[in-house]
């Protein structure tokens, strides 16, 4: 049977939902041709300005090497402001609890104490890092950027309803192209900002600023803020230089830096100038070689130190990946209740946890209807789609889960929500979902959109950069 389809676009083949009646109007009214013209001007601005994502191992790589353009759609993705202002307030609660959750595990541990999460699930957790025990972070501020996957599927009434997906709290990537599709879809269809009251992105990067400025441990009204990068071939790279561009502050590699009397330095033409705050696009594990992996060169040496005797902010905090481990994922409605004392705004996706027999019984009798999903699995992969795999597939998959358990959790396949995307037959649905980026400061913040990403192969529910899928930009309405 198949499952029913929440389209955001058309509430009916004969009736569009209201927020884009406007947009679907104009739309109607464009030729093909046009629509192809401008397709193409986009592509040749987003090579030209080398907004590309790596991609390791892909079989289908272009002449550029494992570099290709992450494909931009045409067609935008349009939330009603009322929908927007219920879907922040759930994500502001969700932050700030995960923040409390993450100053908790390395401190009193009191939701260990209190029975509502094992204890091994937390410090036996690969991103829990024992050298965090004890440090106090400024403003109690672990993840300054967070970015949460949402997804909309119809519930049992057949409304489109919101879930989180998972909660990206370590280098989360993406806002680059959030604000990239913005300013490509002003410079191409310019007459639609003035008919449709969309609110603004442009932003992000001022509010980045203010948020990494407010937790800098020096007293100065403008800290030395850097971005530190592993380089030209990591993957997000683009968007590392972009971001300190856009902030007018220095990107820099390990190399760069250096520590003396527990201060960081960096090496500029003028002599060493002390560094305050520290946006760092590098892992854990490479951040320091007298702490993580010694054979580490992305990271700078006694960093750790300097970050323990308060002198200098790393944003997002160390050890903070043990919060946004998919093994950790279904405590989050808990420490909400259990830190804010309220009841979630955004529901989880429903949750089997291998490491509970009843629950790994349930997951080996319906891998074929599951998607299930390892720990620490990122970008796509280690996971099965149970309905669009090969049995096969699910057979190799299964001895997989019996060997390691609690490496796995399983969850029922949401017909992702669709949305009208172009795509060489002309416009066709597509699934899609939104991961919208939370600033922790002294406040948080956030910019009224997010990253829509589409999966552009037909009946597809991976929309992941780095398994061939698209963007879109995200208008939210006035």
């Amino acid at each position: 049977m198949t499952k029913p389809m929440f389209d955001e676009m058309n509430a009916s083949p004969t009736e569009v939902r209201a927020h884009y009646t406007k947009y679907a109007k104009w739309l109607a009214e464009q030729s093909p041709e046009v629509m192809a013209d401008r397709r193409e001007e986009a592509e040749v601005i987003f090579r030209r300005v080398g907004i590309t994502f790596a991609v390791y191992g892909d079989k289908d790589e272009d002449a550029s090497g494992n570099e290709r353009l992450i494909p931009f759609d045409l067609i935008p993705r349009i939330i009603p402001s009322k929908e927007w202002k219920s879907m922040k307030a759930g994500l502001v609660q969700r932050v700030t609890a995960l923040n409390r959750f993450i100053e908790d595990v390395y401190h009193d541990q009191e939701i260990i104490k209190a029975g509502h999460i094992p204890k091994d699930q937390v410090v036996k957790n690969a991103q829990f890092r024992p050298e965090m025990i004890g440090v106090n972070v400024m403003n109690g501020v672990y993840s300054h950027i967070s970015g949460v996957d949402m997804v909309r599927a119809p519930n049992a009434k057949g409304v489109g309803e919101y879930y989180v997906l998972e909660d990206n709290l370590r280098v989360p990537s993406g806002v680059s192209y959030m604000l990239e599709d913005r300013k490509m879809m002003m410079r191409l269809f310019p007459e639609l900002f003035g008919q449709n009251r969309v609110a603004p992105v442009a932003h992000y990067p001022d509010l980045l600023l203010e948020t990494l400025r407010a937790v800098s441990p020096a007293s100065s009204d403008e800290p030395t803020v850097v971005v530190l990068t592993p380089g030209m071939h990591n993957s997000a790279y683009f968007e590392h230089a972009f971001l300190a561009q856009q902030m007018g502050v220095e990107l820099v590699e390990g190399l760069d830096l250096y520590t003396k009397d527990n201060f960081v330095y960096m090496r500029t033409t003028q002599g060493p100038q002390r560094v305050d705050v520290i946006y760092r696009r590098v892992d854990d594990d490479f951040l320091d070689p007298t702490v993580f992996r010694s054979n580490s060169t992305l990271g700078c040496a006694g960093l750790m130190d300097a970050y323990r005797a308060g002198n200098v902010n790393i944003c997002n905090a160390v050890g903070t990946g043990v919060a946004d481990d998919k093994s950790i994922y279904p405590y989050v409605p808990k420490m909400i209740e259990f830190y804010l004392g309220e009841k979630p705004i955004l529901n989880n996706v429903p949750t089997f946890m291998g490491r509970k027999p009843d629950d790994l019984k349930y997951i080996l009798d319906n891998l074929k209807d599951l998607v299930v999903k390892e720990v620490h699995g990122a970008g796509g992969y280690g996971m099965l789609v149970g309905p669009a795999s090969t049995k096969a597939e699910i057979e190799s998959f299964r001895k997989a889960v019996i060997a390691k358990p609690d490496g796995y959790i399983g969850q029922p396949t949401l017909s992702l929500s669709t949305c009208p995307t172009y795509v060489e037959k002309g416009i066709a649905p597509r699934h899609i979902d939104l991961r919208p980026f939370v600033l922790s400061g002294k406040e948080v913040q956030m910019v009224p959109g997010g990253l829509t990403r589409v999966a552009l192969k037909a009946g597809s529910l991976v929309v992941n950069s780095s398994q061939g899928g698209g963007t879109k930009d995200t208008w939210i309405l006035e």
